[in-house]
């Protein structure tokens, strides 16, 4: 398997995308994108205002998120980017076809998720939208490659569990 250049931490909102995605980023000493910044402001309103997005309003936010992640690739820069990258359309436009690029899916039950998003406080997307990112979401087949990570221990572990999965080891402290 090829050593990834780039990360695409993936999952549901509220599945801890940007907090494993950061802490990953600084355990590899890689930089760190944020998925949401790549969201043109139209798409953010929409969200604030309690409204899913659809497949249309994802894609010029896909095709950022995959620029990224291509530019990445070319120069063999590393680095960790979030996104939800809820369905198998999706993950393809973000992979590109880039042999160094690994995807990780965030896992955990919607009554978790939604617990945890409760408990998060000033981000625009509401716990009302959980079930759409449910309803969306399709599960990684086989041949995706994609390592599935259990969100039920603690930020560290997760992490720990991603590395293992990828077998990197993190840069020294």
């Amino acid at each position: 398997m090829t050593e990834p250049t780039v990360i695409l931490v993936a999952g549901v909102s509220g599945s801890g995308k940007t907090t494993i995605g950061t802490l990953l980023a600084e355990r590899l000493g890689w930089e760190y994108a944020e998925a949401d910044a790549f969201h043109p402001e139209a798409n953010i309103a929409k969200m604030r205002a309690g409204h899913p997005l659809t497949d249309e309003d994802r894609l010029p936010w896909l095709r950022s998120i995959a620029a990224w992640i291509g530019e990445r690739v070319t120069t063999g820069r590393p680095g960790v980017v979030t996104s939800s990258a809820l369905k198998r359309r999706y993950r393809d436009l973000l992979v590109d076809g880039h042999a160094g690029v690994r995807i990780v899916l965030l896992d955990g039950d919607r009554d978790t998720i939604a617990a945890r998003m409760r408990a998060r406080k000033g981000h625009f997307f509401s716990a009302d939208l959980l079930d759409s990112q449910f309803a969306d979401l399709e599960r990684p087949e086989p041949d995706e490659n994609i390592a599935t990570v259990p969100v039920t221990g603690t930020p560290e572990e997760t992490v720990t569990h991603i590395l293992k999965a990828l077998d990197l080891s993190p840069r020294p402290r």
